[in-house]
């Protein structure tokens, strides 16, 4: 009797990739950005020197710097990002510490580190670390370390990791940023599971917050005339009022296809303040119109849907949070600087994310998006891991 030969075939494993969609929308912000900076630096010469190009190489400088910092989040273990968060948490705690001990004003701001001939903004790198912070502490608390539901215990210590740099970054201070963090830690709560009663109390803390701010004129006279300015852009058109009105001249301008790349009036003139940075929307609007203003507002909305997606869809803890944490932040920013540059929200100084000029915004928004990354990749990786092939034995006779 011949032997039976037995065949063994089994189910293909799926490889694991990255999130196209994520990474396809971010590059194209970081692009449309580079060209919207480029075109706002490059008739001021009071800002390049003579040199008209000088800011999108600094741009494109900071982009390729990002995307390595990426690539390196993305391709660490999950375990190390674990590991290693308390040690990025303390080192953003540690650079905001030495902004207040030596740390360099800007637009009334004690906000930045000057290391050689880098500026370093620690505050951006706040946002990421807090969210990080506050995805590991409900990490530990679901397995096993604390008790299985969000309760008082798990949301005091949320809220302990987001006081410490929450309280250094007002001494700045800087307001645009605290409000950011505000709603990123809302957020997190929210999707944490943590009771009603607590985004209530919250939220109602904060509101009590900025009363006795007012009230107690603990924020600066520039920054009251701010809020003032939101509430009547009339009242100071050429003080308080200035960027706003620019701002608004500068997006109504544009229509619906805008006056052109490099064309727009309110763009060459330089009459926007702080255009390549804070008010940078205001140059796709005029120069862009509708049309490109809108696609730039789609792009952000595809990197908050992926974001939001990859939070919903992984098993893993820390991975929920941070992914949702992420999204909150980059959505209230975008809505925060969008907002100020259309009139509907007070002008507080942050970045429009992978858009506007800055290093340590575009550092932090990288590491944040390789991070996601890094989520997706495990969360896809995990049900692969899991599954045994399936042998299909066939037999002849």
């Amino acid at each position: 009797m011949t032997p039976t030969p037995i065949r063994v075939a089994s189910r293909p494993t799926r490889l694991p990739g990255i999130d196209w969609l994520l990474l396809l929308a971010v590059l194209a912000l970081t692009v449309l950005g580079t060209l919207l900076v480029w075109s706002a630096t490059s008739n001021r010469d009071d800002l390049t020197g003579g040199d008209p190009s000088a800011y999108l190489s600094k741009q494109v400088v900071n982009i390729a710097i990002g995307l390595v910092l990426m690539v390196t989040v993305m391709a660490t273990d999950h375990r190390w990002v674990r590991i290693l968060a308390p040690l990025v948490y303390l080192a953003s705690v540690g650079g905001l510490v030495l902004v207040l001990t030596m740390g360099t004003t800007v637009n009334g701001s004690r906000s930045w580190l000057m290391v050689g001939g880098m500026s370093i903004q620690p505050s951006e790198f706040a946002k990421l670390a807090v969210v990080v912070g506050m995805a590991l502490v409900v990490a530990e608390r679901s397995e096993g370390r604390w008790r299985a539901r969000v309760g008082t215990v798990d949301v005091l210590a949320m809220l302990a990791v987001a006081a410490i740099p929450a309280t250094l970054i007002m001494l700045q201070p800087d307001l645009g940023t605290m409000l950011v963090l505000s709603a990123t830690v809302f957020g997190v709560l929210a999707a944490s599971g943590a009771r009603r009663r607590w985004l209530t109390l919250l939220a109602a803390g904060g509101v009590a917050a900025g009363f006795v701010a007012v009230a107690g004129g603990l924020l600066k006279d520039y920054q009251v005339d701010r809020f003032l300015a939101f509430t009547n852009p009339d009242l100071d058109p050429r003080g308080a009022g200035y960027n706003v009105e620019q701002a608004r001249i500068a997006v109504g301008n544009g229509g619906l296809f805008g006056q052109g790349l490099f064309e727009g009036s309110q763009t060459r003139s330089g009459f926007v303040p702080e255009q390549h940075t804070d008010f940078v929307f205001t140059v796709a609007g005029e120069e862009l119109g509708l049309v490109g203003a809108g696609l730039l507002i789609a792009l952000l909305g595809v990197v908050l849907w992926r974001a939001l997606t990859i939070a919903a869809h992984t098993d893993d803890v820390f991975g929920r949070m941070a992914a949702a944490g992420i999204a909150c932040w980059f959505g209230f920013q975008a809505f925060q600087n969008i907002g100020m540059c259309l009139g509907i929200m007070p002008v507080t100084g942050v970045p429009l994310p992978f858009v506007s000029y800055g290093g340590s915004s575009m550092f932090a928004g990288m590491l944040a998006v390789g991070l996601l990354q890094n989520i997706h990749l495990r969360a896809i990786a995990a049900p692969a891991a899991r599954m045994t092939p399936t042998p299909r034995v066939l037999v002849r006779a």
